[in-house]
């Protein structure tokens, strides 16, 4: 019998946001549990625009854990291949939003859940027929889940689905820099549509000049089809076979934090890919793509947390 085919399938982390949500009678911080976890939060824009999609991974067998599955399952998100760990905790984030949105983040962790998935736990026959394979690199900062994850992208890549790949880099994770570079230089060797941040494309190549950057990466990955540069409120950039088009971020009231953004960029980027597939996209094509998923970014932006409260295909559309 063959396995169903998934428009897109995601491995990774799963975890607990605790974000801040004001102050206490006492002035005390209050923090929010929010689920997150990039490669998930994909998944949930992908659903919202009708997309079929499964999710890969480990959470700890503890009150969070189980909380996470829920929420993604609420969403649509196929969690059938999510394990739980008995003698590992669930991961958990501690986000400082700054007054412009950006964020700072305190990981909990070592050891975390998501971090102990193992290659023979892999649901390799429901890989091989996705559409799409995305992944990260906090799936890849340790040995048991760094092989799980090479297999897993290997897998997808021998069935023929486009890999995508976003660094998602958080330095606080990482024994070194170094390893961290290596790593993602490893999801850029293997990656047929790239979305990488400003300060990961500087982080790569030494340059803050977008186009020189964009330039470096494609000389020495050739692999990679379709590369996409977020740059936060400045817009988006995207470089496709010697093509480049900048489309400007929208300007929203009340933005209140930036998480989640690059996911749901990331996950409209991947739904126009599902649509026209990659190859023969033209300049409006590709403006087109990035029209929208700054759109969807930007809602996000004004809303709290991610994965429950992906904006819908209309609320985008009247951003156009």
């Amino acid at each position: 019998m063959r396995e169903q085919q998934f428009d897109a399938i995601s491995l990774g982390e799963l975890l607990i946001d605790f974000t801040e949500n004001g102050l206490s009678g006492q002035g005390n911080t209050l923090f929010e549990a929010n689920p997150g976890g990039a490669p998930c939060n994909v998944l949930a824009m992908l659903t919202k625009l009708d997309r079929s999609c499964a999710f890969v991974g480990k959470v700890g067998d503890d009150l969070f854990g189980h909380v996470l599955r829920d929420a993604a399952a609420e969403t649509g998100i196929c969690m059938d291949y999510l394990l739980f760990d008995k003698n590992v905790r669930t991961t958990l984030a501690f986000v400082k939003t700054f007054p412009d949105g950006d964020r700072d983040f305190s990981f909990y962790r070592n050891p975390g859940a998501d971090m102990c998935l193992t290659e023979n736990e892999l649901p390799l026959d429901v890989i091989a027929h996705s559409r799409i394979f995305h992944f990260g690199t906090l799936s890849m900062t340790h040995k048991d889940v760094r092989n799980a994850t090479y297999r897993a992208i290997d897998c997808a890549k021998e069935s023929g689905a486009v890999i995508s790949f976003d660094p998602n880099l958080r330095p606080p994770l990482w024994d070194s820099m170094e390893n961290a570079y290596a790593q993602i230089e490893y999801g850029l060797s293997k990656c047929d549509v790239l979305k990488i941040a400003d300060n990961e494309l500087e982080f790569m190549t030494g340059t803050a000049d977008f186009d020189q950057g964009a330039a470096i990466l494609r000389k020495a990955h050739p692999n990679i089809r379709l590369l996409n540069v977020t740059a936060e409120a400045e817009g988006s950039y995207a470089y496709y076979e010697g093509r480049r088009v900048f489309v400007p971020a929208h300007r929203l009231d009340g933005t209140i934090e930036t998480t989640g953004a690059g996911d749901t960029f990331c996950a409209c980027v991947l739904n126009y890919i599902l649509d026209h597939g990659l190859s023969g996209l033209t300049e409006e094509n590709l403006r087109e793509m990035l029209a929208f998923a700054n759109s969807a970014a930007a809602l996000i932006t004004t809303r709290k947390g991610a994965l429950r409260v992906m904006p819908s295909r209309e609320e985008i559309e009247t951003l156009l």
